[in-house]
């Protein structure tokens, strides 16, 4: 997600935390507390605990370093670029409620902890295990959102050509490629130097690579 967002989250983190604050309270409020019915089966296609996303609970990318191994090599993108990606985007908080809120603040902001667009989404999922899938499903399935995000790499991947300005390693063209499109991607592998924003990214990914390493070798 390019950085000029990132500004816009953090000044709206308060009020975004206090909505999220006043949200548990009213549940905790309306729930009842007595007998109550055994849980009702999981349909197909509901994410299981491991992969989906917890209220209130801080999110570590490294956390789903096995969903990130097996949907790379799904996709046959390298897992530690996955991993990169997902500390790059997770500056923000990836609640389901909060971003449910900022989803109605801000129409067209990104889902689910890849930070993907419905369009994106749309388009990566045509012809994939995950088609029938919704992009609204992100926020809550944290392995959809790997999945997602690991096969637009792919996608982005096939459009790289094979002759390319040496600035940049292939991994890091596949960054900017995910945080600007690529168009702007084809642009950089040209020798086209990337702007404020997207340099920024790039920063940040290059000082993720060693961390995202780790997670995918180690957990």
């Amino acid at each position: 997600m390019p950085d000029a967002r990132v500004s816009r989250y953090r000044r709206l983190l308060p009020v975004l935390v206090l909505a999220l604050a006043l949200y548990v309270i009213v549940r905790a409020a309306n729930t009842s507390q007595g007998d109550s019915s055994p849980p009702a089966e999981r349909p197909a296609g509901t994410p299981t605990p491991s992969a989906s996303a917890k209220a209130g609970v801080s999110y570590d990318p490294a956390d789903y370093a096995s969903e990130v191994r097996t949907r790379a090599r799904q996709a046959g993108v390298s897992a530690r670029l996955v991993m990169a990606i997902l500390y790059n985007e997770a500056y923000k908080p990836h609640d389901p409620a909060v971003e449910r809120a900022w989803q109605k603040y801000k129409p067209d902001a990104a889902f689910g902890i890849a930070d993907m667009h419905r369009a994106t989404f749309d388009a990566v999922k045509k012809g994939r295990d995950f088609a029938d899938r919704a992009w609204t499903e992100l926020p809550d399935d944290r392995d959809l959102a790997i999945e997602a995000e690991a096969w637009y790499l792919h996608d982005l991947a096939a459009q790289l050509p094979a002759t390319r300005s040496g600035a940049y390693t292939e991994d890091e063209l596949l960054a900017l490629g995910y945080n600007t499109g690529a168009g702007n991607m084809l642009a950089f592998a040209s020798g086209t130097p990337p702007g404020s924003q997207a340099k920024s990214y790039l920063d940040r990914f290059r000082a993720n690579w060693a961390k995202a390493g780790k997670a995918v070798t180690t957990a």
